[in-house]
């Protein structure tokens, strides 16, 4: 792999973890409930389930499920139902005030990073489409000639940190909101997420897969 070859991937990878996703959303919202102790717990959930879809490409499973119609639907209708299911909750819960979540002990707060990393770790993981993703674009930095397993240990350790500093820096914004507005002002914006959740799920429901 070159060097032209890698400052194109990381450029590519910059743009593709800027756009708004699910995990994304999730970090702001946890910023805003929580502040960054628990959106870490969800970005960590979220690094994790990269790390889990880049190792299945780099196996080779990810061409199983491009070519099982019967194991794509299933994931696809499970990430439906779960992005659905958390709108619900974005929807319904309250923005708390900052000091309150800073004033929490250490065990009121582990609890809900453990729920906040669960969250992120199966919203990665439900979606197809993240897979399919990974097996078209890695391919492509991919030098054949060359062993390739350190090449995707490469690739995907330079993804996850981007991603991780993107996420990182939607649940800074989410902590800065709850210091500069208004709580209706926070439940609109846990409710935009929510709305987020449900036009992504819709998304994902409508998507086929490519020559379908």
């Amino acid at each position: 792999m070159t060097l032209d070859t890698l400052l194109i991937y990381v450029v590519a990878s910059i743009a593709l973890a800027v756009i708004p996703g699910p995990t994304m959303l999730l970090a702001l919202s946890n910023g805003i409930d929580g502040g960054m102790r628990r959106a870490s717990w969800g970005i960590a959930g979220a690094s994790l389930g990269s790390v889990t879809l880049i190792a299945v490409v780099a196996l080779g499973l990810g061409s199983l499920l491009a070519a099982s119609e019967l194991l794509f639907n299933a994931i696809r209708v499970a990430g439906v139902a779960y992005l659905v299911w958390l709108g619900v909750k974005l929807w319904r819960s309250d923005a708390a005030d900052l000091g309150t979540a800073l004033a929490k002990s250490a065990i009121e707060v582990r609890p809900h990073g453990r729920v906040a990393l669960m969250r992120s770790l199966l919203v990665a993981l439900s979606n197809p489409k993240t897979v399919l993703f990974f097996a078209a674009f890695l391919p492509q930095f991919i030098d054949i000639a060359k062993p390739q397993g350190t090449q995707y240990l490469l690739l995907g350790a330079i993804f996850v940190a981007l991603d991780t500093c993107v996420m990182l820096a939607y649940a800074a914004a989410g902590t800065q909101a709850v210091r500069w507005l208004s709580r209706r002002g926070l439940k609109m914006l846990n409710r935009s997420c929510a709305a987020g959740m449900w036009l992504l799920a819709a998304t994902l429901a409508f998507w086929r897969r490519p020559g379908t």
